[in-house]
């Protein structure tokens, strides 16, 4: 998971990952790994761009018919002989089903441990911390990458005390329209906003354009899962109709894959970004160089 790669990395473990995912992209040293998965929708190699209700409903053939969205390369496990695999059961979505894992370890000749990070809260993203560092030996450094979110956190909530909440309505999908779960509306909250739509702890939820503004948020943040900003960017502008016609006033994109759509250490980042975004008078910009793009679905991209 890239979430995962992320925390070892995080953990000062780079050194000892010896494979991941076809989406592990952060930090830079990952993408240098072996890769041990593959995507098998079918435009999974298509150069031009694919709509999101193209893919969503490619997600839902698969997962209805019970037919895997990803592919584990067995042979390049084995090979790379790891003693843990770290991975999920959280969203068929995101990951090679858990249980195909479990059944590859058991008939390696390293019997490797397999740990399954299935995070629904911000807390829960902090749990998933510990238990890393208890099966890697990582506890020092796991409590120094605790005490460095805490006070991060603690900065933004403290600058937003007091302040007025707007409303909002964190898009995760365009077509359909998703509504983002989890630890979102606990983001938006530390930040010094109010979630119109999301569940803290629940799963992202589908919902429609006409829920959104009947909900009447202050400002939609755009952050489709797994793309990066130019491609949310580029989503919200192939839906603007249906953006204006919520007649929201402030439309933000951010980079949903690597702030908000995985729960590993650069939450930590979304929340500043959002604070930000929320009260730019109150939260400076993030020292990490996550932005947001105010979009003017009335006129043109500022």
């Amino acid at each position: 998971m890239p979430h995962a790669t992320e925390l070892l990395f995080a953990l000062g473990l780079g050194d000892q990952v010896v494979g991941v995912t076809h989406e592990c992209d952060y930090p830079t040293a990952a993408e240098e790994l072996p890769k041990v998965t593959r995507d098998k929708l079918p435009f999974a190699d298509r150069e031009e761009p694919v709509s999101a209700r193209e893919i969503d409903e490619a997600v839902r053939a698969a997962t209805q018919g019970g037919d895997p969205i990803y592919e584990l390369d067995e042979d390049a496990v084995r090979e790379l002989e790891p003693d843990l695999i770290v991975t999920q059961g959280l969203c068929p979505v995101c990951a090679v089903d858990v249980e195909d894992v479990e059944a590859l370890a058991q008939t390696m000749d390293t019997c490797p441990r397999v740990v399954s990070l299935d995070p629904t809260t911000y807390g829960e993203t902090l749990a998933d911390v510990r238990t890393i560092a208890q099966v890697t030996g990582a506890k020092d450094a796991a409590l120094d990458l605790i005490a460095r979110a805490a006070g991060r956190v603690d900065a933004v909530r403290l600058a937003v005390r007091g302040a007025e909440r707007p409303r909002v309505a964190a898009i995760e999908w365009f077509d359909p329209v998703f509504i983002a779960g989890h630890w979102t509306p606990q983001l938006i909250e530390m930040a010094g906003g109010t979630d119109a739509l999301g569940f803290a702890g629940e799963h992202s939820e589908q919902s429609t354009w006409e829920l959104v503004a009947a909900a009447s948020p202050d400002v939609i943040v755009c952050m489709p899962c797994g793309y990066d900003l130019n491609r949310a960017e580029d989503e919200a502008m192939r839906y603007a109709d249906a953006l204006r016609e919520t007649g929201v006033p402030r439309i933000v994109v951010v980079d949903g894959s690597a702030y908000f759509s995985r729960p590993g250490p650069r939450l930590v980042d979304g929340l500043e970004l959002l604070g930000h975004i929320l009260h730019p008078d109150r939260v400076p910009a993030p020292e990490t160089g996550a932005v947001a793009r105010e979009v003017e679905v009335y006129g043109n991209v500022s």
